[in-house]
């Protein structure tokens, strides 16, 4: 996983991912210490439009990591003015 990389996590990649979320990577935090297979990463939750919405520090099991598009959204027409 590299800065910019948008990943899904489901169960998959830790029980805690019961409901799925998209993550955009900031990096990954080798100097935590973990067991075989798994890792520490710090990165933005992403919402349904791909925007940020929370800064998070996750636990994950690497195997279980799934590189991913941001989600297809729905472009909002512009709202003429007058």
């Amino acid at each position: 996983m590299a800065a910019g990389d948008v990943v899904y996590l489901s169960t998959a990649a830790s029980v805690q991912f019961l409901r799925p979320i998209f993550v955009r990577v900031i990096r990954e935090l080798p100097e935590r210490h973990t067991y075989h297979g798994w890792v520490w990463i710090e990165g933005y939750q992403l919402n349904a439009a791909g925007d940020a919405v929370a800064h998070r520090e996750l636990f994950v099991m690497r195997a279980g990591v799934r590189m991913q598009a941001l989600p297809a959204t729905r472009r909002r027409r512009p709202v003429p003015v007058g």
